[in-house]
C-alpha cells in the first residue's frame, strides 16, 4: 500500500447533490500494493492518509486481502498517537438523500482493538449541520452500530452483540423509508425508526477507518475488508 499522506484538504465549495440513479460501490482491497485503490469498477479511489507515523497494511484473508490499521495507541498524550485512515474525495454520487440505502463491511476486532470510538465506514458528521452515514464499533464492549444523522438528530440502531471476539464478522446497514436496520453476519440484530424525509447529503468525502486524521479521530484498529455502498 502507498505511504499514507498527512491530511491537507477540505471538501471543494459548490452546491451539494444526490445520487441521480442507482449506486452500487465495493472495495475488496484485493487489487495488491502495486495500483490504487479502487472499488470493482475501477473508480471511486481511496487514498491513504496518516499522522503521528501511522501506516495500514494490507493482510491476507481468506483468498484475498484486507486492511490492517494502526494497533490501539496506549500513549499518555493522544495527540501523538500514530493515526491512518483511508479516505476518498468529494463524491456527490455517494448521497443518498432519502434514497434506500445499504453499506457496510466486514470487520475482525479483538477486546485490545476496542476503544470508545472505532469508525469502520462513514460519508458526513453528526454535528455542525451536516448529514451522516457511518459504521462503527465503538464502546469497550464491542457493540456495532449504523448512524444516520441530519436535522440535528442522531438515529443509532445498536445490538448487545459482541463482534470483538477476534473472528471476522459482516455488518451490514439498511435503510428504507422509515427504519435502519443493522445485521450481524446476515442475521438482523436491531432497528430504529428514521423520519422518512431525513435526506443524507454532503460535501464530505467517504473515509474508511475513522472521521480524518486530527486528535480524537474515531480511529478504528484492526482489519476491515469487503466495504459497500448501494443506493437505490
Amino acid at each position: 500500500m502507498r505511504e499514507p499522506v498527512e491530511q491537507n484538504s477540505s471538501p471543494p465549495p459548490g452546491a451539494v447533490r444526490t445520487a441521480s440513479g442507482p449506486v452500487s460501490v465495493r472495495y475488496d482491497f484485493d487489487g495488491g500494493t502495486g495500483r490504487p485503490i479502487t472499488d470493482h469498477r475501477g473508480r471511486h479511489e481511496l487514498r491513504p492518509l496518516g499522522q503521528n507515523g501511522g501506516t495500514l497494511r494490507l493482510v491476507p484473508q481468506g483468498s484475498g486481502l484486507a486492511v490492517s490499521y494502526p494497533a490501539r495507541c496506549r500513549m499518555a498524550r493522544e495527540r501523538d498517537c500514530p493515526r491512518a485512515i483511508l479516505e476518498g474525495v468529494r463524491d456527490d454520487s455517494l448521497n443518498p438523500g432519502t434514497r434506500p440505502l445499504r453499506y457496510g463491511a466486514s470487520v475482525r476486532m479483538t477486546y485490545a482493538d476496542l476503544a470508545d470510538g472505532a469508525n469502520v465506514v462513514q460519508k458526513g458528521f453528526s454535528v455542525g449541520g451536516i448529514s451522516q452515514y457511518k459504521l462503527q464499533v465503538d464502546h469497550r464492549l464491542g457493540h456495532p452500530s449504523c448512524v444516520l444523522a441530519g436535522e440535528g438528530r442522531i438515529h443509532r440502531a445498536e445490538p448487545a452483540v459482541d463482534v470483538a471476539d477476534g473472528k471476522w464478522h459482516t455488518l451490514t446497514c439498511t435503510r428504507t423509508r422509515d427504519r435502519l436496520t443493522l445485521a450481524v453476519d446476515g442475521k438482523p440484530a436491531a432497528a430504529v425508526a428514521v423520519p422518512a424525509d431525513l435526506s443524507i447529503a454532503n460535501a464530505e468525502p467517504l473515509r474508511v477507518g475513522g472521521k480524518g486524521t486530527g486528535k480524537s479521530n474515531d480511529q478504528f484498529a484492526g482489519a476491515i475488508d469487503d466495504v459497500f455502498i448501494q443506493i437505490g
